[in-house]
């Protein structure tokens, strides 16, 4: 029984502490601050990055996307002003696909 306990805590903390997926293609970070928008140095013509959190985890926003100036828009009033947003990864890419203001 102990062993039972133990095993239901684990999954209960391994699902709290993921991501949640708002649908299938997202993985979201909610109530997250961006640090640092830069462009990216290796592709500086397709994708900006965009690091998130005080331990940064690597971002992208595709200049390609049609909400490019949008996200740019957001991911910069983040940094600069330490705004919260919820952010919508794409899974498997790192591109940020949606940010929304955090309530």
């Amino acid at each position: 029984m102990k062993i039972l306990m133990h095993i239901f805590f684990l999954m209960i903390i391994t699902i709290s502490c993921s991501g949640h997926s708002g649908s299938e293609d997202l993985t979201w970070y909610d109530h997250s601050a961006i640090t640092q928008v830069t462009e990216d140095p290796d592709r500086p013509e397709e994708f900006v990055r965009v690091s998130i959190g005080i331990s940064p985890q690597v971002f992208y926003i595709s200049k390609k996307s049609a909400d490019y100036k949008d996200l740019l828009e957001k991911a910069l009033k983040s940094s600069h002003e330490n705004k919260g947003y919820n952010i919508g990864i794409e899974n498997k890419t790192n591109i940020i696909r949606e940010m929304r203001e955090a309530q």
